[in-house]
């Protein structure tokens, strides 16, 4: 008999804690007994009327300062009309601009909900600080966010643990339910499927193979829908981090995860810096380098937005991006898909792409709430709304009844609105909410269950992926979507990555980077800021030689502002992680 782990022991009871609390419902339906309406609805077990006393008589501003946000200013459309009809609340989106967060810190106010784009160093400032709310002060936690409070007890104890203080002050996004299971797919790459098909489906050996396959496609497509030139790829710097987003991110498609200044590779559990001669990083800036030179590369890519980015790939003015929500999200509407048209996923056959092990104990992306809001039983209440199901549902997919519901067979849908919706979000909302998807998107951009942890509600045991729904996956696909299907012999991306044995697992694990001392600190800032800008020299040198240059300068200024610290640094993280991993294989294999 497997030996039960405290962990797994932790997943069971949580699992029976499922179970009651869907008996109980279906208890209340037998009997006839009314559901929690209005705006107490869905906003957690047992907070009808604890809610009902907190939400404001009049329309309450809320400041959310989010890292993660690409938007500023009130929060509008359809998520703002739930959250006013929910709570009567109105949420002002303060996003991570330059000097943001410290000059919040030196006002002492970091916001009334407050999230973090990871829980190192600028949160165990703001903890250390004062600027952040103990989540179990007055029992905060378990009267107003008792969803959370029993449904995700290891990410709160991961919480508690990695604060200098260790006291509660969040959770990590994209908690999962089982350590044994992934998260679908989202690195790719993904191609103009129908353009490959003229082309006689040409075979892709490795990364570099693209390059050529890109120019045919160009060829035989050179302007956009709207009559705009084409390109391979369309790039952005706005989620420039410690490197060039695009350039670190194309090492997933080999097994390699961005890890501090340069990648780690899960499946050999090693730690390879950004600026290693023939390393994965500077072998994916050579490939946009190769691409630039062919007159692939949208030469607007350093400059752009992310929005001037995504409508070039909405209009299809770029036919290679290696996630899905920027290619297959973008691309594939319901008008392109009817011509014949679609952007689908085609792996190299050395590729080992990618995908992120379900965690219990939820990511590095943190939700807190700031020390100094007039209302931390209202914040409190709406995150953890969020982290129940129909919260869930409702910030991945819009109104419940709108865009999506279940069927009488309590297996999830989307509504025909709900799947134009996914598939442009420019689609115009209706059933009594303004403009359009897009538009309404909660603009917090964070997660709170992971997009394939389970939904307790589902009654075929369905994840709040829809992509994975047994309702979606049964329906009739266009024309050119079965001829992936019949080509690659898969349902969807999950399936034929699997099946080819494309596969890469990092396991969800408790690693939190620790915060770096201000000498680290100082040195880190100057590094990123030189890899990041002679990164993009190199993606635009005219020549191989001219890149080789390049690069050589890179190297040395990094070295010269004390690069081998970040390195050896970084090593020592490498170790710590790859143990976690290790504890997490065990109980797996338990």
């Amino acid at each position: 008999m497997k030996k039960l782990t405290k962990l797994m022991a932790i997943l069971l009871v949580l699992g029976m804690v499922f179970a009651m609390a869907a008996c109980s419902n279906t208890a209340q339906k037998e009997k006839g007994e009314e559901q929690p309406s209005g705006t107490d609805e869905g906003a957690g077990e047992g907070t009808a009327g604890d809610l009902a006393d907190i939400i404001p008589e009049e329309t309450v501003t809320l400041d959310v300062y989010t890292q993660l946000a690409n938007y500023s200013g009130e929060q509008i459309g359809w998520f703002a009309q739930v959250m006013k009809e929910k709570f009567n609340v109105k949420l002002n989106i303060i996003n991570e601009g330059d000097g943001t967060f410290a000059t919040r810190m030196a006002a002492g106010n970091l916001g009334d909900i407050v999230v973090f784009g990871n829980d190192s160093d600028e949160y165990i400032q703001a903890i250390k600080a004062g600027l952040l709310l103990d989540w179990e002060e007055d029992n905060l936690v378990q009267e107003y966010g008792p969803y959370i409070w029993e449904h995700m007890q290891p990410a709160l104890e991961k919480n508690k643990k990695i604060s200098p203080d260790g006291k509660l002050y969040g959770f990590g996004h994209n908690v999962g339910t089982s350590p044994e299971e992934h998260e679908a797919f989202f690195y790719g790459p993904f191609i103009r499927w129908d353009l490959y098909k003229k082309l006689g489906y040409p075979e892709v050996n490795t990364l570099e193979d693209f390059v050529g396959l890109l120019e045919e496609m160009v060829r035989l497509e050179p302007t956009s829908d709207t009559g705009a030139k084409t390109y391979g790829v369309s790039m952005f710097p706005d989620w420039d981090g410690n490197m060039v987003m695009m350039v670190k991110a194309t090492g997933a498609l080999y097994g390699y995860d961005e890890f501090g200044f340069g990648l780690y590779n899960v499946n050999t559990q090693e730690y390879e810096d950004a600026l290693k001669k023939d390393g994965m990083y500077l072998r994916a800036l050579k490939f946009y380098n190769q691409l630039y030179q062919k007159g692939l590369l949208d030469p607007d890519s350093m400059t752009q937005p992310y929005d001037a980015m995504i409508e070039k790939y909405q209009t299809g003015a770029a036919f290679f991006n290696i996630f899905d929500w920027m290619s297959m999200g973008a691309y594939n509407t319901p008008k392109h898909l009817e011509q014949g048209k679609a952007m689908l996923p085609l792996a190299a056959k050395d590729q080992k792409n990618l995908a992120y092990g379900l965690n219990v104990y939820g990511g590095n992306r943190v939700w807190t709430i700031g020390a100094k809001t007039n209302y931390p039983e209202l914040c409190m209440a709406i995150i953890n709304w969020l982290a129940t199901p129909e919260g869930t549902m409702t910030s991945f997919y819009g109104p419940k009844g709108v865009t999506w519901d279940y069927d009488d067979q309590g297996r999830p849908y989307l509504t025909e609105l709900g799947e134009a919706c996914m598939a442009d979000g420019n689609t115009q909302m209706t059933g009594g909410y303004s403009g359009t998807f897009a538009d309404g998107a909660n603009q917090i951009n964070n997660t709170t269950w992971s997009k394939d942890a389970v939904n307790p509600e589902a009654s075929n045991g369905d994840t709040y992926n829809y992509l994975r729904w047994e309702t979606r996956l049964s329906r009739p696909v266009s024309e050119i979507e079965q001829d992936w299907r019949d080509r690659v012999g898969a349902l969807d991306l999950n399936e034929y990555l699997e099946k080819k044995g494309h596969v890469s697992v990092a396991l969800g694990t408790t690693y939190s980077e620790p915060p770096k001392s201000d000498e680290l600190l100082v040195v880190w800032n100057q590094v990123a800021e030189t890899i990041k800008t002679y990164s993009w020299k190199a993606i635009y040198a005219k020549s191989d030689a001219e890149f080789d240059a390049i690069v050589e300068e890179m190297i040395q200024k990094a070295n010269e502002y004390g690069y081998q610290q970040c390195v050896e640094f970084q090593k020592e993280q490498a170790e710590k992680r790859a143990s976690l991993e290790n504890e997490v294989k065990k109980l797996i294999e338990e």
